[in-house]
This record gives C-alpha cells, structure tokens and sequence, in this order.
C-alpha cells in the first residue's frame, strides 16, 4: 500500500507501552507518537476505572498530566460527550432503512442531506455530526462489503483520504469503535478499512488504541483472506495490512505467521514476516527464511505443502517485480548463497547495495562454519525446484553450481554437504548447461574419487560419499535409472519427480569418462569393509555397491574376485543386522552356481572354503562350546550361507547337469564341526535384533535337517529355558561346576558300591546351563554302558535321560553318536567299530543293533528312540538330497553313453523316485517290526507275567490298566536277567518291560499318524498275534486300520486273512464305531465265504484262530448275532458231515448248536449247565481236525452266549 507511504506509524515501542499501560514510556514518547494514541489514553482518564487501586490512581494522574499540555485532547474530550445510545439507535434504523432499500444510497437518518463535499462538512461540524458522518460512511463501506461476496473493491472517499483530517478521522474512528462495539464489530470494521485509501493505517491505529483486540483482528483477516495473496489486490492489500500490524508489534509475528500456515492462507504474508522477523540472537548455521520455507516444503503435512507450491509457481508467471514477495524471497536467498561461498568462486556477484566486492583471498574452500548452512540451502533449492516447481535464473544457477562444486572440509557435515550437492546434480541436471559447466562438474567429481578415502578416515563416518559414486556407476552401468532415483530422494529426503530421460547425460559422463565398469568393479574390491556393520549404521556403505555388482555379475565379468571381501564383511557384522546382508549373501550364492553367460560356464565366483568356516567354529562342533574370536552373528550368518548354498545347489541340479557343471558341496565332516544347534537356540533369544535371520535359519533347518526340528526337541527346549529350570539355577552360587569330568569317569566306573556319589554329581550337573555341559557330554555317552549291569539305581538313569536331554538341545548330532557308539554290544566294543554320522544316516537301523539289555531299560530305550526317530527324518533328508544330487548328471551321462545305441530308452526318472520310496517305507517298517518284536515278552517274562499264559496275562494286564505308571525298583528285568520284583510277578504293571512297551506305542503312534501308509504297510506284513491287544490298546492312531482290512481281507494269503480278522477283533473292541461294525459284517461274509471254498485242511488252519474273534464281534455289536450264529452253525454242518464220513457220531451235537441259535432265551444263566466238559490238549492234539474245529465252534458258542447273559 504506497498510498500510505508517508504517513508515521505507531512504534513498535508505543505499542508495548500500551499494551503494558506503562506511563513511564507514554511520558517518554514524542507528540507526533503521542498524539495517535489519544483517544485511548483520554477515554483511559476520563472514564470510571475498574482498578481502585492506589497505582492506578497515580497512573491516572502521570497520565492526565501527559494530555494536559495536548491541544487535541479537547476535541476527543467532546467526542466523548455525546449521547452514543441515541446515535447507536439512529445506526440501526439506517441500517434497516438501507436493509430494506437494497444496500442503495437513499436517505441517511444519521446525517441529512449535505451541503457540501464531505471534507468540508466534516471541517464545520458539531462532534456529533463528526461522528454521524464517520459513522455512516464506514457502514456503508462495511455493507458493500458485506454484498460483494468476497470481491475486492476500492471505495473512494473523501474523508479517509484528505490528509489534513486523517488525524481527526482516525480519532472519530477509535471513538465510535469504542463506545458502539456491539455496532461495530472491530473485526468487520478491520476489513472495511481494507477497502479503503489510508486503510493500513487506519487499521493499526484502531488496533493500537484497542491493543488487546491484536490477535482477534489479526486471526480474522487471515480467515478471511485468499489462498494466494499476490495474485490478486485485494490479497496484497490485505498482506500489507498484516505486515504493518506485525511491524507495530514484532514479538507477535511468528505467531501471526503460524496462523497463516495453519489456515493455508496468505502464503506471501509468511513470507514477508520471515524476512521482516530479526531474531534477538542470530543462528550461525541457518537463516529463518532457509527454516521457515524448508519447514512448509519437506513437513509432513501435504496440504500446506500443496498450498505453498501453488504459491512458488503462480509467483514465477508474474514479471519480476521488486514489490512481488516471492522474489524478494529469492533475492534473500540468493544474497545468503553468495554470501556463503568461497570468495574465489563466487565469480558473479549479485548488484546489491549489501553485498561489496571484497578482495578475494584465494580461499578456494567452503569454510567449516558454513557447511551446514550450505547443505540446509541446497536442500531448499532441491524442495523449492523439485515440488515446487521453481525454475532457477540463470544467475541462481550459475550460483548453485558455483555452491555445489565447492570443496568442504573433511568432516561429518562435508561428507553430508558433498552427498546432497552430488545427487543434486543427478537430480537437476539441467544446472549444467555450457561446456564450462561441465568440465566443473567432471573435475569435481573426480576430485570427490580422489578424496573419497581422506575423507572417510579424517570425517571418522562409515558411510561415505565414495559408496554412493560406485553405487550410481553400477545403476548406470546396468541401466537402473529408477534405482538411481529412488537412491536420489532418499538421500535428498524428498520425493522429486525426474524423468529418466533427463539423466542420459549424466549416464554418458559416469559410464565413459569417470567410472568404467572395469574401474568400478576393481575399486570396489578395494573399498575397505564396514568395521561392526549393524542396522545402527545408515546412508550408502560399501554392501551397497558389492551388492549392486554381484547382481549385474560385474565380478565375474571382469575376473574380480570377490569371495576375500564379502567373508571379511561377514565376518565384521553386529547386532542389530544390516537388512543387506541377507541379500548380499544370496545373490553372492547365485553368482557362484549360476555362470554370467551360457558362452562362458565357467565365469562364476568361487565359494568360502571350508577352512575359512572352520575358522568361524575353531571351538569345535557340536561337542564344544563355541569359544571364538568371531561374534555370534558372523556364525549365524555363515551357518544360513552353508545351507542357503546347499538348497541352492540342489535346486539348481537340472541346470548345472546342462551346463556340465558340478560345484563341490561341502564335505559332511565340515557339517558336524559346525554347532548347528547351539546357534539356532541362540539366535532364537536375539530375533528382534537378527530381524529376519532366524526365520530364515529355522526354514532351511526344516527343510536339510528335519531331525534337528523334531517337536519334542522343542517342547524340551521349553522346559530347559522355562521358570522352573531358572529358579534351580539359583541354587547355583558359582558359574564353573565343581567336579571335572575325570572325576565323572571314575563315579561312573564305581557305580554300583558308589551310587550315591555318582548321584550327587549328575545332580549337581543338572543345575548347569546345556552351554554349561557340553564338556561332560563325552564322559556321560562313554559311560552308559555301565549302567545296564544289574543294581543300577533307577534314579541315576532317570538323571542320566534327564541330562542327556538338556544336552540334545544344544549338540544333537554328535550326542546321538558318541550314544550309538557307547551302547553297542560287548562284542563290537571289542572290535573298537565306530559309526561316523554318516552311517547312521544311511543305516538308521543301526541304532537297534545295540546291548540287547537297553531294551529293558526304560530311561536309555527312550533316549534310543529318540535317536532312532531323529536317524529316521535325516535318513529321508539324505536320500531326498542324494536323488536330487545325482539323478541329472546320471541321466546326462546316460544320454551321452547312449549316443550310438538306437532304441534303448533312458531309465525313467520315476523308477529312482519310486525305488527310494521303496527304500524309506522298507527301512521304516523294518524299524517298526524290529520295535515291535522288542514289546514281546522273553520266555522268563512270561513265566513272571502268567505261568506260561503270556498272552493271556498281557491281554489282561492292557486291558485293566491302560495307564503308564513308573517303576520304582532298583533292579530291572532284562534278557537273562536277575529276579524280578514282587511287585512285577503280581501283574507286570510296574515291570520295564510293561514301560518299554508304553514308550515303543508312543513312537509307533507319531510315525504312524505322520506317514499312514507305515501304518497300512506293516499290518500287510503282520507281525505276532499276541502283540494284537497292546498294539491296539497302546497306539491310539490303531483305528485307521478300520480304512486298509477290506484291502486286507481281500489278499489270497489265508494268514493275511487270518490277521484281518484277528486285529478286526480287536478294533472293533476298542472302537465300536459304524464304521467298525460294517467291517465287521464284510468280516463274517468273507468267513462264510471261504468257508465254501476252502479245503478241509485250509479250513482247519482258518477257522480255529478266528472262532473266537466272533465272540469279540458280538461283544462290540449285538445285531451281529444272528450273522455270527448262522456262521457257526454252518461251519459245523460242515466239519460234521466230515465227521460222518469217518463213523464219528456227532449229530447231538449239531442238534444242540441248532437249539442253542433258536432259543438262547431259554437257556438258565447257570454256568454249570453251560459248561463244557475240559478236554486235556493231548486228547484234543490227537483228535480229528474236524472234531477239534466242531468243539472250538461249540466253545465259541458258549462264549458268545455267556458274554450276552452277563451283558444283561
């Protein structure tokens, strides 16, 4: 607003004063300052104040002195006395009366029709018609205002303009806003006067008079203002009113500006207080232009951001104007650009008054001191030109380049400074216009090479500025353009749109001139390694660039060997994890199966050798704690890249069998050396630092070493690490345990007259952590031998099982064969054979060939199958593995025999699928006869079980005690054994052999519900009849045999079907579901059938072991009787009439069996009469077949009857 150029303001000093009421500063302002406070000042004396104090009273007093000696206070004094109630009344009925005639300018009430000009009748008025003629025209104004629907206009008028009666006017004014607030709202009255000539100034009189009515006025003129101020008059009128409000009273502008960005409007007005604001203490590093426009640009708030960009771009289509605020924005941060440069390179200096051409000193270097407001400048320049659009003048970019190009000293904030600079330049690329400008830029980059090092180390920063020019060079090199922008604004901090078009000169520079890829990939393998490498260290290190040239196979291209580099990174890593690492690792392993190109097969990278990872693991493997020099988390990630590698390898068979290649798998001796275990326990207690590490450990582990991820080794676990466990280590004062393992190894050899010894030191061992007792596991395996002799106390194997679990959660693999080795037979021993793990995984069965006496020792026959589940699993692994391994070269070196030899088809590939399926499904039926011969009783058992009725008392003893108790004598029965107890001789309940037998049910019934065709395959096969009851009884997964005896029944071996029926018996016992009884109906027709179609000698050997499977039948399902029934009874017409053939009369008893199916109701529940006559087993061994089978019919008959009557 020129039009008030001239006129004086109220002094940022006035206006404190009265917003604090401090007369000692009123008195000391001068009469122009005084006089346009007046009306405040006089309304303050004359008026009843609402402060009674004494204070106030001689306040009031200092200040009528003060209006004592001003001629004007008499005219504000009359102002003051007019009746304002009637004038208020007069307002409102001309507002009516315009009201109703439409905003027009008819008669006025407050003033009559005027003589002459307004100036004029203002001159010769009364104070009343002053203040009836100020009043009507300002409610004109705010009328128009109100009808113009947010239109800008300029109302001329007399009275606000004439600068003879501003003063005046401005007295008036403050009056009538004062006494007639509710008529005059001093918000509406704020915008009124923006509409008028003089109207800035004005206002801040109105606001100073008013001091506390700041903010209000303030907050309402940005609410209603535009969005973008300099686009129109009415928004740079209203910019300047704010400004000159804000000059009055400075401490309020940055509030006044954080208005202006909370409402998003104004944008200029922010501006402007930015350049008028002069803070108390100067901030060195950053100017508040630079923080304030920085602030809007890169905050998180996209709306103010949108808004200020709409501002930068309106701005530049307007011509350069001196009073345009955006460019006097410019121009302040152009004078700060120049200001900061080396005096040596700011060869164009802008034409201000404030900026003298200085002698140049020769400094070529940014000063220290400048570094960080250089990189908060080019941040902006990148905001200002990249989201809002700005366009740079030739002057601001020959300035910018000047800045970019510049040398920082070597520190943090250079390394920061030279890293914005350079992706400023791949950013806009366009500052680089003339032949000059590029030869700059080439040398600076090429000094950055240079430098790149010195920096580094003198900066004392991992990340430097040398990792992003060799990262950019390989984008370039493979064309990853939008790789290189993304790496552009995450580095800027910003997201900028550029077009990969614009960086082809860029390209061209980087790829011919500086950064070959040749250059590239033998500086990279120079770079040093990142010390201590962790998620902790941020920006563009080194893994970066080797990761980006091992995915465009640089490396191998060139012959560069990269394996040295990558092992030392490996092995200078931390936690947290780099998130690169696990990449880097990956695609380093491609690089090494995978060849760059099929022309050249043998352009790979060469493998960590094994004696690098055994330098990882020098402790040892699963049997030593692993004490090295190297950090947990360079083990664990050598570990996931073995087996990463060996997945890899595999997965990548048909491929590398077509290139005629076959990388070497490292050595199973070097797997067992590694404490595969021990680490992944580990790592589980650091996954929130190994972020996906560990995750990916555990799948791999899954799939190679499925025995190391056995569910009851992680239930184990639970109970090792558990609260339990921590509570009994307390009890431990001292870390180191106080018995070595010699002296182990002698309570071991004194076990049986030194027990209680031994007790106390497996108990004390038990306190130890599984790190804590790898040392005494060879002492423990190597002594389990000793503990099969007789009088072994049940507690020390319990202990034993006990520690050797502790121990499996941390070294399985070589536990499970020091194990092996040290429960062989006597005989081996002698024979020093030692299996290696190699041969336990080929031959799990192996594992069964041990002391016949572990079979009746419950504590060391469950730590045996355990291991024999785990060789199981690893067993499936290794030939999965091996099929994979050599099934593709076999075949191409099959096809290459073959060339010549017409017609002779290759072997199919399914054959060596189905022959290793063939294999497993062999070896685990094997295991699961072998297992099962185990659970059958010796002949001395027997005799302890029943007197020679083995079967019988075994059957009873499942039947009534389905439970599993534990034993808890001292001496154990075994093959050839002492003497039982007499708790084992009163049933067998508490027996090792009735323990072996519940632990043998629980691994049959695991790997029966993990592979049912187990299951399916050795019922095929059978196995002895009186194991029936505790198969049944004892595996709880037995009832899906209800799905396979069909198919059974159906095979033309008469013992197949035989065991059918037999095991059908027994189901149908336990599970009297629908499903059974259908079986069971298929049962008796398959028994009727065959009845009719087998020999006389056949049927003999058929009938009499499945008789009494029909009692079972009828037992479990009653509407079975009447089948069964006729069942027998022809079966005995039939043996009968063999009978007769021979003159043996047993016609009675076919008559009996036939009135026994008619009316069994009839029959008395007495025993006596149903009982047969005994026949002794030499009279019934030396009868008739025939005559044997009629009585087992008859036997089965009475059986079935009396189990009925009994029912009810």
């Amino acid at each position: 607003m020129a039009d008030s150029a001239g006129l004086q303001f109220v002094s940022p000093y006035a206006f404190e004063a009265m917003q604090k009421v401090d007369v000692a500063r009123l008195a000391a302002l001068s009469d122009p300052e005084l006089r346009l406070l007046l009306p405040c000042l006089v309304r303050m004396a004359l008026c009843a104040p609402a402060d009674q104090s004494n204070a106030w009273a001689q306040d009031k007093k200092l200040i009528l002195r003060l209006l004592s000696g001003v001629e004007a206070v008499n005219s504000i004094v009359a102002l003051l006395s007019v009746d304002f109630h009637a004038l208020e009344q007069d307002a409102r009925k001309e507002q009516q009366l315009r009201h109703k005639a439409g905003g027009s300018n008819g008669e006025s009430i407050l003033v009559s029709q005027l003589q002459h000009g307004l100036t004029l009748e203002f001159e010769h008025s009364d104070p009343l018609r002053r203040l009836r003629l100020a009043l009507s025209e300002l409610l004109a104004i705010m009328n128009k205002v109100t009808d113009s629907n947010g239109e800008f206009f300029l109302k001329s008028s007399e009275l606000f303009e004439s600068p003879v009666y501003l003063e005046e006017v401005a007295d008036v004014l403050c009056i009538l806003q004062a006494e007639l607030p509710s008529l005059l709202p001093i918000i509406e009255v704020a915008e009124a006067l923006l509409h008028v000539r003089n109207g800035e100034w004005f206002l801040c009189l109105l606001v100073a008079n008013v001091p506390d009515s700041f903010n209000e006025v303030c907050r309402g003129l940005i609410k209603n203002g535009e969005r973008q101020d300099e686009e129109s008059v009415g928004g740079r009128r209203r910019t300047e009113a704010l400004r000159q409000l804000c000059q009055m009273n400075p401490s309020q502008a940055l509030n006044i500006r954080a208005m202006v960005v909370e409402e998003c409007h104004l944008p200029g007005l922010g501006v402007a207080l930015t350049l008028d604001y002069k803070p108390d203490t100067a901030d060195e590093a950053v100017s508040p232009l630079v923080s304030y426009v920085s602030g809007l640009l890169l905050g998180t708030n996209g709306k103010v951001r949108t808004w200020f960009s709409m501002f930068i771009r309106n701005g530049q289509q307007r011509k350069r104007e001196s009073t345009s605020v955006l460019w006097q924005m410019r121009r302040q941060l152009l004078l700060e650009l120049v200001a900061i440069l080396p005096r040596s390179r700011s060869t164009h200096v802008p034409n201000d008054s404030e900026m003298d051409s200085e002698s140049s000193s020769g400094y070529s270097g940014l000063r220290e001191e400048h570094v960080v407001k250089a990189s908060a400048l080019l941040r902006l320049y990148c905001a200002l030109m990249g989201i809002a659009g700005l366009r740079p003048t030739d002057e601001e970019a020959e300035q910018l380049l000047q800045l970019m190009t510049s040398r920082p000293p070597a520190t943090p904030a250079g390394v920061r400074f030279v890293s914005l600079s350079f992706c400023k330049l791949l950013a806009f690329p366009t500052l680089v216009s003339t032949p000059e400008q590029e030869q700059l830029m080439v040398m600076w980059l090429s000094w950055m090479i240079k430098e790149e090092e010195y920096f580094e180390s003198a900066a004392g920063v991992s990340a430097s500025f040398g990792e992003m020019l060799l990262l950019v060079a390989m984008y370039f090199h493979s064309n990853q353009l939008s790789a290189i922008i993304e790496l552009v604004c995450s580095t800027l901090g910003m997201k900028i749109a550029i077009k990969p078009s614009s960086l082809s000169k860029m390209k061209t520079i980087f790829t011919q001139e500086i950064f070959t890829e040749q250059v590239v990939t033998a500086h990279a393998v120079r770079v040093a390694v990142t010390n201590s490498l962790s998620a902790n260290i941020t920006g563009f290190l080194p893994i970066h660039c080797i990761y980006q040239l091992l995915r465009s196979r640089a490396f191998t291209k060139h012959k560069v060997s990269i394996k040295d580099w990558i092992f030392r990174q490996l092995c200078e890593t931390t936690t947290p994890l780099h998130t690169q690492l696990l990449p880097l690792i990956d695609v380093y392993i491609n690089s090494i199966l995978t060849p760059a190109s099929k022309t050249n097969p043998e352009a790979t990278n060469q493998p960590i050798t094994e004696q690098e990872i055994l330098n990882v693991f020098q402790a040892g493997g699963d049997g030593g704690k692993v004490h090295s020099q190297y950090t947990i988390t360079t083990q664990l990630l050598i570990l996931y890249y073995i087996l990463s590698y060996e997945e890899a390898l595999l997965a990548n068979t048909k491929t590398l069998a077509l290139m005629q290649r076959k990388p070497k798998s490292y050595s199973p001796a070097l797997m067992d050396q590694i404490p595969i275990k021990h680490l992944i326990r580990q790592a589980q207690g650091l996954q929130q630092e190994l972020g996906g590490l560990h995750s990916a450990l555990l799948r791999l582990l899954a799939t190679n070493y499925p025995h190391l991820c056995m569910v009851e080794d992680w239930i184990s676990e639970e109970e090792v690490t558990g609260t339990l466990p921590l509570l009994r280590k307390m009890l431990l004062t001292s870390s180191s345990c106080k018995y070595s393992q010699t002296q182990l190894r002698e309570a071991f050899q004194n076990v049986l007259s030194g027990g209680p010894r031994l007790l106390r030191i497996l108990e004390h061992l038990t306190l130890l952590s599984a790190g804590d007792l790898i040392p005494y596991a060879e002492a423990l395996t190597a002594s389990m031998g000793l503990l099969l002799e007789d009088g072994v106390s049940r507690r020390i194997l319990q202990t034993v099982n006990k520690l050797w679990m502790v121990l499996n959660t941390v070294m399985p693999r070589k536990l499970w064969v020091m194990t092996v080795n040290a429960l062989q037979p006597s005989v081996k021993l002698l024979r020093q054979q030692r299996y290696t793990q190699n041969d336990l995984m080929v031959d799990p069965l192996i594992v069964l060939r041990n002391d016949l006496r572990v079979f009746r020792c419950p504590p060391l026959m469950d730590i045996t199958l355990h291991m024999l589940n785990g060789y199981l699993l690893a067993s499936k692994a290794y030939l999965n593995a091996h099929l994979k391994e050599t099934a593709e070269f076999e075949r191409q070196a099959q096809t290459v025999s073959n060339i010549g030899l017409g017609g002779q088809p290759d072997t199919p590939e399914v054959t060596r699928e189905e022959l290793k399926n063939a294999l497993l499904a062999a070896q685990d039926s094997a295991a699961v006869q072998i297992l099962l011969e185990v659970c059958l009783p010796s002949p001395q058992e027997e005799l302890q079980l029943g007197g020679g009725r083995g079967a019988d008392s075994l059957l009873r003893s499942i039947q009534s005690a389905p439970g599993i108790p534990m034993r808890k004598q001292v001496g154990d029965a075994v093959f050839g054994r002492g003497s039982q107890r007499e708790c084992e001789a009163e049933g067998g309940l508490l027996s090792d052999l009735r323990e072996v037998q519940c632990l043998i049910c629980c691994l049959l019934h695991q790997m029966f519900i993990a592979d049912p065709n187990i299951a399916k395959l050795v019922h095929f096969q059978g196995y002895p009849q009186p194991l029936l009851p505790l198969t049944v009884a004892g595996i709880p997964s037995m009832h899906i045999c209800l799905d396979f005896i069909p198919e059974l029944l159906a095979q033309p071996q008469l013992e197949k079907q035989i065991f059918a029926i037999q095991l059908l018996s027994h189901l149908c016992t336990q599970y009297a579901l629908p499903k059974s009884l259908s079986v069971a109906r298929l049962a008796i027709s398959v028994m009727g059938t065959l009845l009719t179609v087998l020999t006389r000698a056949k049927r003999f050997a058929f009938f009499m072991p499945t008789l009494p499977c029909l009692v079972s039948f009828c037992k479990a399902f009653p509407p079975l009787f009447d089948d069964v029934m006729s069942l027998l009874v022809q079966v005995g017409q039939v043996s009968a009439a063999d009978v007769t053939t021979k003159a043996r009369d047993i016609d009675p008893l076919i008559a009996r069996l036939q009135y026994l199916r008619e009316k069994p109701q009839e029959i008395h529940l007495s025993e006596s009469k149903l009982a047969l006559p005994k026949r002794s087993a030499e009279e019934l061994g030396g009868a008739d077949p025939d005559v044997q089978l009629c009585y087992q019919i008859e036997a089965t008959f009475m059986d079935i009857i009396s189990s009925s009557t009994q029912t009810l």
